[in-house]
């Protein structure tokens, strides 16, 4: 009596062209990583050891040594500044607003920049410090 002798079964997994999609998707977002770019208004930001490196396309208000105030790199006035985040966010309550001050600033015109961005209505907003 002959048995019939069973084929072995081999089963191979390809991961080569999985490797190469990895390989791709982390060379893209190595790369856009570094067109992001900050803007070029020059602030000193204060350092913290619990400071969150962000890199978010975030609307920011940014407040520079001597005491000037830019909404989404345009000057503004302390008095106009709560028109201008009214006018340029939608959604007051759940857009998120970034507050960038040089370390030099007042504290005084920090609380003012803050009042405003409450009074217009923003619920979500952080200050912004570099990471030591």
């Amino acid at each position: 009596m002959q048995f019939k002798r069973r084929k072995p079964y081999h089963t191979h997994l390809n991961i080569a062209p999985l490797v190469d999609v990895v390989f791709l998707l982390l060379l893209f977002f190595m790369l856009t990583s570094h067109l992001i770019q900050e803007p070029a208004i020059k602030v000193r930001l204060p350092e913290s050891k619990t400071a969150e490196a962000r890199s978010e396309m975030i609307k920011t208000v940014l407040i520079t040594k001597n005491g000037e105030i830019y909404f989404m790199d345009k000057r503004v006035d302390l008095d106009n500044l709560q028109i201008a985040i009214k006018e340029n966010l939608r959604d007051l309550e759940r857009e998120f607003l970034r507050i960038k001050a040089d370390r030099d600033v007042s504290i005084g015109l920090l609380v003012s920049v803050i009042d405003e961005v409450r009074l217009s209505g923003v619920k979500n907003f952080s200050i912004v410090a570099e990471r030591r």
